[in-house]
């Protein structure tokens, strides 16, 4: 039987990963998200108020967000040593609810793998700065290909020479497409800040400053619409780094959440092994140049994410929405519905300092 104090702790387990799930990466920081505690579960929904209609019609990367945040609150959860069973898109009445972690016991038995990755939720970021020279050693990416494996998805490394350049040359085209669309353009702008309060998008600090000295085969995201990049200009972003490709054998929603599951667990692993990643996604988000992809490269999978992996400098974190506008809570004993009243206290032990 479960006691009063195992309660208590579950309790306190659940609203923690919750507050790690608002960590997690999201497209363009947008935090497509809500979470809602219950006795003894956590659900995820989708907040269609924050997709990106242009990017993003299809709500693909708007769910592979969210399957990131179902990452980091199972990490959590595994951390506090409690089962959990996922349920993904429990109800088919709601597509919006994209997972449900029904808890159980707080267990002292074995110790699932990912708990260890629960202590470098703050310390990941997207890295858009310019990377070493240094090899990533083979042994790291057979370990992200496993990791990724684990979660339902597939990471191919790109090796090939011809096909480096045809990664190249596609990211390049769908950058070009991407650029000349006004209402693309206009997207960017309204998730780029200069303000450095605002608890969401893409702040200056985090993006480089583009005066047309990248230098880029690789073409890292134009976040810089105001100018005022804070970030070295010069990325140097090239084919002959170390390019890993994530994919899915199916290429549906359910497929999308465990994309965002494999992804945010490749990301805590590098970040684990002192590396920096860097996610760029242009080459899949124009449906021609995604196909094009998967003739050229072969590939059985559907793509979702290309990635960049190696050594860089840190670069700054990005905020996060305030809890009580993202989190809300059942009581057990009122059953009323109310928005999350321990945000303060949350926030100061669990700060959001992941960046998008």
């Amino acid at each position: 039987m479960t006691t009063s104090l195992d309660l208590h702790r579950l309790t306190a387990a659940l609203r923690r990963a919750a507050v790690r799930a608002t960590l997690a990466p999201s497209v363009h920081n947008t935090q497509p998200w809500h979470f809602q505690l219950r006795p003894n579960e956590v659900s995820i929904t989708l907040d269609a108020t924050r997709q990106l209609r242009v990017l993003d019609p299809t709500g693909r990367q708007m769910t592979i967000s969210c399957g990131c945040a179902l990452f980091n609150a199972r990490c959590s959860l595994a951390a506090s040593g409690v089962a959990v069973n996922v349920e993904r898109f429990p109800d088919p009445g709601r597509a919006d609810l994209v997972a449900r972690l029904v808890a159980g016991q707080v267990s002292d038995g074995s110790v699932d793998p990912i708990a260890a990755l629960d202590n470098v939720i703050e310390l990941r970021r997207t890295n858009r700065r310019q990377f070493a020279d240094d090899a990533v050693p083979v042994e790291l990416v057979e370990s992200l290909q496993r990791a990724a494996a684990a979660e339902g998805g597939e990471l191919v490394e790109i090796r090939r020479e011809e096909d480096r350049l045809a990664v190249a040359i596609l990211s390049q085209r769908a950058d070009a497409i991407e650029n000349v669309n006004p209402a693309h353009r206009a997207e960017l702008r309204a998730w780029t800040t200069t303000d450095l309060q605002r608890p969401d998008g893409v702040p200056i600090s985090v993006i480089p400053h583009v005066d047309g000295g990248a230098r880029d085969e690789l073409p890292i995201r134009d976040f810089d619409t105001s100018g005022l990049g804070a970030l070295p200009p010069q990325t140097r972003s090239s084919h002959n780094q170390c390019l890993l490709l994530l994919g899915t054998r199916g290429d549906n929603p359910a497929a999308w959440l465990r994309a965002g599951e494999a992804l945010e667990r490749i990301q805590l692993e590098v970040t684990r092994q002192g590396f920096a990643v860097s996610p760029m996604t242009q080459v899949i988000e124009v449906v021609s140049t995604r196909a094009e992809l998967r003739r050229q490269l072969r590939l059985s999978m559907a793509p979702h994410v290309l990635l960049r992996v190696g050594r860089a400098a840190n670069t700054p974190a990005t905020r996060r929405r305030r809890l009580v506008d993202v989190l809300s809570e059942r009581s057990q004993d009122s059953g009323l519905e109310s928005a999350h009243g321990r945000g303060a206290e949350c926030v100061a032990e669990f700060p959001g300092r992941s960046e998008t």
